[in-house]
């Protein structure tokens, strides 16, 4: 089973680096940049939760609201052929469809809802 590690609500994707000899997590499902690393399972975990509470005690700092991760997945129907184009843009990138659409769709000249 592939259940996402999750704390105070965020979900974390969580790949190994063989470059870096560590596991290197990202917080998912916001637009927010939050990465963290470590070593181990426990280490790794230990890095997620601190990483969502610098981010919480930050955004308080600032008086501005957290980012809240989507409550539920979205889906999006493409033709099987612009999913294949898709799939090789991602792949490239060594990201899955659902990174590579969430980073395309933060880029500048992305629009907004």
């Amino acid at each position: 089973m592939n259940k996402p590690m999750t704390y105070k609500g965020y979900c974390a994707k969580i790949e190994y680096s063989d470059e870096h000899g560590c596991l290197i997590g990202r917080v998912s499902d916001i637009r927010h940049n939050i990465t963290f690393q470590g070593d181990s399972v426990e280490k790794i975990r230990q890095a997620f939760e601190e990483a969502v509470n610098l981010y919480l005690a930050g955004c308080a700092e600032r008086n501005e609201e957290p980012e809240k991760p989507s409550s539920a997945p979205s889906v999006v129907r493409v033709s099987a052929a612009l999913h294949r184009v898709i799939a090789l843009a991602a792949n490239h990138e060594k990201k899955s469809v659902n990174e590579w659409l969430a980073e395309i769709r933060k880029k500048p000249n992305s629009k907004e809802d």
